[in-house]
């Protein structure tokens, strides 16, 4: 697996390398301390499997970069390590197609976590980020009223049980994509089916969720899985 880490603080960079080598033996981190050297070292090397992102660089908007690294490798998950744990910051990046957003003063057990979530296919978004500190052990709550209220306010106080929530086989896929940050029209590649279809389908994850967005799909579904086994154990049907 390899990863680049894009940071212009050597110390976070040590910090971040240390934290990551202890994930699998067979990682490879390579290093970029600007957005010039990002995207040299993405033109000589593609074949990057995770790229961690800090929002403030020297030479670059940590949030332009993020949308040139999405629109030119689509398929690379990117995670932001920022500063700022603010909501907008958060919501922004998601929203942009960051896979995860981890605040640098968490834990290197949460980044771990983070991690770990974003390369089996999930979405890490930080629950102080939320409204509060540690993620919540309420008892789930109807999926219509609550989440659709959670997910329209910033401070996210309770979540239902993703299972709660009834979709069929084929919205899990289209859920699945969707949190991917993937267009209706590579959904429907990937799940053969017809653009329209799509998005007949991601209409109704929306509704069955209670929320009139992707993003606050993302936001939503993310907070469910903290408090749960995780992404890889919900979606049996993903592709």
């Amino acid at each position: 697996m390899n990863v680049l880490l894009i940071d212009d603080h050597p110390l976070i960079l040590s910090a971040l390398k240390s934290v990551i080598q202890g994930l699998a033996d067979d990682i490879t981190i390579a290093s970029a301390a600007s957005g010039r050297e990002a995207r040299e070292r993405l033109r000589t090397s593609a074949d990057f499997d995770l790229a961690l992102l800090d929002l403030q660089l020297g030479d670059a908007d940590g949030f332009d970069l993020l949308a040139e690294l999405r629109q030119t490798y689509p398929a690379l998950p990117v995670v932001v390590i920022s500063a700022s744990d603010r909501t907008s910051d958060v919501i922004r990046a998601i929203d942009m197609g960051a896979m995860g957003f981890v605040p640098k003063r968490s834990s290197n057990e949460t980044l771990v976590d983070a991690l770990k979530q974003v390369m089996s296919g999930g979405v890490y978004v930080p629950p102080m980020s939320m409204g509060f500190s540690e993620a919540p052990s309420l008892p789930p709550i109807d999926a219509r009223a609550g989440i659709g209220y959670a997910a329209s306010r910033e401070d996210f106080q309770r979540t239902p049980d993703l299972a709660s929530v009834g979709l069929t086989p084929r919205q899990t896929d289209v859920l699945a994509l969707l949190l991917k940050g993937q267009p209706n029209k590579l959904i429907a590649r990937e799940l053969n089916l017809s653009v329209e279809t799509v998005k007949d389908h991601v209409a109704a994850v929306l509704r069955a969720l209670g929320v009139s967005s992707r993003t606050q799909a993302v936001l939503a579904v993310s907070q469910m899985l903290q408090r749960h086994s995780g992404f890889s154990a919900w979606r049996p049907n993903a592709r």
